[in-house]
């Protein structure tokens, strides 16, 4: 991982690998770019050599933008690498993009400079997240393919105009919580199913919270059916390995409100007895993305000491088709008595998290959210970066939004159509787990609609449907590799936040 400090030394004498200056569009008819942040007070003759560095190779400032030019006559560096910003004005989230490109164009440097344009606490924060997760790699499962493979940026350093001003501090410190524990969540999506079944999902709580106030409850296979969680029961008895409801508890003194976090923790998803396709099921060793994110978020809410009380509940499975699996048309009982006829046990994520959300309700939230790779309806209705929010709450819906928009995560909210419960009425069962009609329309929609049936009236829920962002498949961008992504966990952090300061209750 890239180790960020601060420095308020001259940007042009400090001793580094490389300096990374901010350009924009200039504007107008010109079609280059124009040197913003620090780099644009540089003395004369070296800012006007800059200038003609990056005319000459045609940098324009457009977001995402990497030009790599020789840093000999303006600074002490001998590399300099120019980041577009986009047009103005500039966000704390395309600072963060920027300094992500910029740490990973920078692979197989030691030590680089920032001098992007850090005009507060939050700017300042968002470059640093941009760099610790912009030199995020997961090379734990690589032996030959090591060889001739560029390290990751040690180490960065921002320039600002105090080092040692505390509000300059304290924004560097949540930045570095904040970004390892998106990493973490990057490693455990990351990491093949082989090496990563519920049992080690369940550790992986139990080792992010050591040495943090917070209690971890880890029920195993036994606990769980005699305790009557009929959907981590049923979705995890087609496995040899067997299933996993972890409790994270966080409490404060002094906290005024209380946020309850549910992931649904699937290591690894065959679609059991309904099993999907081969082609890409390499990929739903990432169905445990939502655990991910509650276990890292809550480790991270209690590192920063936020005055607010969290729990977080990690659903595990494996949903696998063995010979004890369970069936299409089988009825299972969920925690707290509700029963489900499971016509599709590819529909095996919303069935988790109907017994941890009644679970989680047992501890009295005053907001509970969910999180989940739980529809591929998600991807075809907001693609592959944007999050889907759904609420039986107008108000909480908007506020999740609002606090993923400041945290950096791209979500839209959506709505619960009433007219799609009827299509979960079942023969047999109180609920069937799949539109028994009309399947093919609204299904991100109509999954919400179902879990929402296992939340009490009165009860302030919001669900997010991550089945898309969850991962980048595509190439790099800003500060994603290729792989996991960590979504959710910044937005949780942000409502964490929101709570302590009393703006969602």
């Amino acid at each position: 991982m890239t180790t960020v400090s601060l420095s308020a030394a001259d940007l042009s004498t400090l001793s580094s690998d490389a300096v990374v200056v901010a350009t924009v569009p200039a504007g107008g008819r010109s079609k280059s770019a124009r040197i913003t942040g620090p780099a644009s007070r540089l003395r004369a003759a070296a800012g006007r050599k800059l200038q003609e560095s990056l005319d000459a190779l045609g940098a324009t400032g457009k977001t995402g933008e990497v030009v790599r030019i020789p840093g000999a006559g303006v600074f002490a560096a001998p590399l300099v690498v120019a980041v577009g910003l986009g047009k103005d004005p500039v966000t704390p989230e395309g600072l963060r993009r920027a300094a992500g490109a910029a740490t990973r164009a920078l692979a197989g440097s030691r030590r680089a400079a920032f001098g992007l344009p850090v005009e507060g606490p939050a700017e300042l924060e968002a470059v640093a997240e941009g760099i610790i997760l912009g030199g995020y790699g997961f090379t734990s499962f690589r032996a030959d393919s090591m060889t001739g493979r560029k390290a990751e940026l040690r180490t960065a350093s921002i320039v600002v105009e105090d080092a040692k001003d505390g509000a300059a501090k304290a924004a560097l410190r949540r930045a570095q919580t904040v970004a390892e524990a998106v990493n973490l969540a990057r490693d455990l999506v990351n990491t093949p199913s082989s090496a990563l079944g519920p049992a080690e999902l369940a550790q992986a709580a139990v080792d992010a919270a050591a040495g943090l106030p917070l209690q971890v409850e880890v029920l195993e296979e036994e606990q769980l059916r005699e305790g009557g969680y009929g959907g981590l029961v049923g979705v995890g008895q087609g496995s040899h390995r067997g299933p996993r409801l972890v409790r994270m508890a966080y409490r404060p003194e002094g906290a005024g409100a209380h946020l309850a976090l549910v992931g649904k923790g699937i290591t690894f998803d065959t679609g059991g007895i309904s099993i999907k396709p081969s082609l890409n099921m390499h990929h739903m060793k990432g169905d445990m993305a939502g655990a991910a994110a509650v276990i890292a978020a809550t480790a991270a809410i209690a590192r920063l000491g936020l005055p607010v009380a969290v729990t977080g509940y990690a659903a595990v499975a494996e949903n696998m088709p063995g010979g004890g699996a369970q069936r299409p048309g089988d009825v299972i009982t969920i925690y707290g008595g509700k029963t489900v006829e499971v016509l599709d046990t590819d529909a095996e994520g919303r069935l988790v998290l109907a017994d941890a959300l009644v679970r989680a309700q047992q501890d009295a939230p005053d907001v509970l959210v969910d999180i989940a790779t739980l529809t591929g309806a998600q991807t075809i209705a907001l693609g592959s970066r944007t999050t889907g929010i759904m609420s039986n709450d107008d108000e909480l819906r908007e506020a999740v939004h609002d606090a993923a928009s400041r945290a950096g995560e791209t979500t839209w909210p959506m709505p619960q159509p009433e007219e799609l419960r009827p299509n979960f009425d079942s023969l047999v069962a109180d609920i069937a787990n799949i539109p028994t009609v009309a399947r093919r329309e609204g299904g991100m929609l109509a999954a919400s609609v179902f879990l929402r049936e296992f939340v009490r009236d009165g009860q302030r829920w919001a669900h997010l449907d991550i089945a898309g962002p969850a991962s980048n498949e595509g190439a790099a961008y800003g500060y994603n590799a290729k792989g996991a992504t960590g979504v959710g966990v910044r937005t949780f952090v942000q409502l964490a936040e929101d709570l302590a300061d009393e703006e969602l209750v």
